[in-house]
């Protein structure tokens, strides 16, 4: 029937989309694999990802932290269970805040910000100017990006635990007045080397898919300027929507029972 045909048309679309998405990243990790690899340029995306991101990932994290501890004890007081606020900041902060809220504000910043390059690049045929001069794209502009999204998103994630963690313990001490050794000790003592080790798994994963978007949409964009501005809000809005699945995928991979 004819009301169907756009629902039709839609569901085919999204599978034409994401057929393109996967040969592209098949592309990407079979160009990460095989010689030669631009070390330099990877170091360079390092610093512009990682060590760019730090400040809005720290003050996103900490009081993150701050909040949850004051929402805990708001909601533990009820039932005479305050001692249990260090443990849920910190088993929130590394299970889930952290590498969540980490890779949402590099996606917002570090995706739009490889989206409007890459595109800008394409738009104005500088990635055909580099075919002709026989150097690889995929090698040039995504690989080292890619790269440098997956090793620095866990890093930027456990700092950003770090300071959560920081943050809760600032606000459990000097405002809901909790014994400092006691705070500690309780952050520690139901902390499992498993709950650290899947959210920097978490962060690999949001950095793979926050840098692979970017460079998908830039790549791909079409249209000049009005083109890179769609690619970049493209970037953004996929990064954040498939590391909130991707959350999931792997919270189920790694706690289901």
């Amino acid at each position: 029937m004819p009301i169907f045909a756009p629902v039709g048309h839609m569901f085919l679309s999204f599978l034409a989309l994401v057929g393109r998405v996967t040969v592209f990243a098949g592309r990407t990790i079979g160009h990460m694999i095989a010689p030669p690899i631009y070390f330099r340029l990877i170091f360079k995306q390092m610093r512009e990802i990682g060590y760019f991101s730090l400040p809005v990932v720290a003050m996103t994290t900490l009081f993150a932290g701050m909040v949850l501890a004051l929402q805990s004890y708001s909601g533990f007081s009820r039932f005479s269970a305050e001692s249990a606020v260090a443990t849920v900041v910190v088993i929130s902060m590394t299970r889930e805040l952290g590498p969540v809220l980490a890779g949402l504000m590099v996606a917002g910043r570090v995706g739009a910000a490889i989206a409007a390059e890459i595109g800008t690049m394409r738009v104005t045929e500088q990635i055909d100017a580099l075919v002709t001069l026989s150097t690889n794209p995929f090698k040039y502009l995504v690989v080292p990006r890619v790269i440098a999204g997956l090793l620095t998103l866990p890093i930027l994630v456990l700092i950003g635990d770090i300071l959560g963690v920081l943050g809760g313990y600032m606000v459990g001490v000097n405002k809901l007045g909790f014994n400092e050794a006691s705070y500690i000790r309780s952050t520690f003592q139901y902390l499992e080397q498993l709950d650290v080790v899947s959210g920097l798994v978490k962060a690999a994963v949001f950095g793979f898919i926050i840098t692979l978007m970017g460079c998908y949409h830039g790549y791909n964009s079409r249209g000049g300027a009005q083109g890179v501005g769609q690619a970049t809000t493209n970037a953004v809005v996929s990064s954040s929507i498939l590391i909130l699945i991707a959350n999931y995928i792997v919270t189920e991979l790694f706690f289901s029972r």
